[in-house]
Parts: C-alpha cells; structure tokens; sequence
C-alpha cells in the first residue's frame, strides 16, 4: 500500500495575501510530496511494513528495521507533519478560538493572548528547521507546546498533535526571505480552529476513561 500525497483542501492562492500561491504549491506538491516518495522509495524492500499506516510505523519506530529506520523517522515525519499542517489551515481564519479548544487553552495557559504569545516565542526561538506543536500530554491530559527538530513527530512521542507551524525555511522564505516572525504573524491569520477544535474532541473522545 504506497503512501500517497493528499490533496490541498483549497487552492494554493487561498490563503492569500498571508502565505502566497507560489510557496503553497511548492511546498505542498514538491517538498511534502519528495517526503511522500522517499517513504514509499525506503518501504519497497520490506512488503511486511506494506500494510502499516504512517501513524503506525512511527508509533513502532523501534521494530522497523535499523536499515531503514532513520529514512522513516525523517520521511514519515515530514508526510505526518505536513498532512497536520494543512489541515489546521484555511482561507478563513477564525481569529481565535471557540469551544473545547478555547477552554482548554484558558485552562492551560491562562488566556489565548498568553499560549500565543508562548506558541510564537517557541516558534521563533527555535534553532534551525523544526516544528512548534500544540499537543495533548497523554499523562497529564493537558495542553502542551512542543518544539521538534528536522521532521520528527509528536507521534514518535505518542502524543496527539493538534496544531502545528513548519518553521522550516522552504515554508516562508519566498515571500517572508529571513523575516520568520512575519511569517509566524500571518500564520495565526489562517489557522481553521473549527479544524483544531475537532481534532481535540476526537483525542478526548478515543482517551475517554482512560
């Protein structure tokens, strides 16, 4: 079973003017899609991981074999994490939160205005290439920001991502060249909460009673 590319939910100028058409199309249809290939390129020696989704070959990063292990690490990451990315993104930005997702963040960090402030410091700070996560902690059932390097996942982790922001150069260098904290700007403009919100419920719902 090759792991294939998804596609965009809108079109690549849709979220104009904060992240442009040009950056959108590369980064989905050359940069998430090289991920996608160099996954499947390192499966093909091993048709026992044939059947194994993404989720479930980084969930059990450590029984797939050691040859190709890192290439997995690296290339399912990048599938995972961009596939979030463009989930949470939408050419109508709520602006800020509502329902679960809203409670939880006052709950957690105090107000919206203070998890962004924290989320956009972490994404700025952030050495080299990477991604800020918004997470659910499993133990502490709470919210959590995350920063990993490269293209490692929450999911290495075990823990469910629910928002996240690619701080790789490839995801604003266009039209933001060095500027990383325009772009982070622009990125809390098209984020789809409704979207954020629903991945939340669906985590709270598959932990209920645990």
């Amino acid at each position: 079973m090759a792991h294939k590319l998804p596609p965009l939910r809108f079109g690549y100028d849709a979220l104009e003017p904060y992240i442009d058409a040009e950056t959108m199309e590369l980064h989905h249809d050359t940069h998430h899609q090289g991920y996608v290939d160099n996954l499947n390129k390192a499966l093909e020696a091993y048709p026992q991981l044939a059947e194994l989704t993404v989720e479930d070959l980084l969930h059990g990063l450590d029984q797939v074999p050691e040859a190709i292990r890192t290439a997995v690490r690296n290339n399912g990451g990048g599938h995972v994490n961009h596939r979030l990315f463009w989930d949470i993104l939408g050419p109508r930005g709520d602006g800020a939160p509502k329902g679960a997702i809203a409670d939880e963040i006052n709950r957690d960090f105090g107000s919206f205005e203070h998890f962004q402030s924290l989320f956009t410091d972490a994404a700025t700070r952030h050495f080299g290439s990477g991604w800020v996560f918004l997470v659910v902690n499993p133990s502490r059932h709470r919210l959590e920001i995350v920063s990993l390097p490269n293209q490692d996942s929450v999911l290495g982790q075990g823990t469910p991502g629910l928002l996240c922001c690619d701080v790789w150069e490839h995801a604003y260098y266009l039209k933001y060249r060095n500027r990383r904290p325009d772009y982070l700007g622009a990125w809390w403009k098209v984020i789809a909460w409704d979207a954020v919100d629903e991945r939340l419920r669906d985590v709270r719902a598959a932990t209920a009673g645990r």
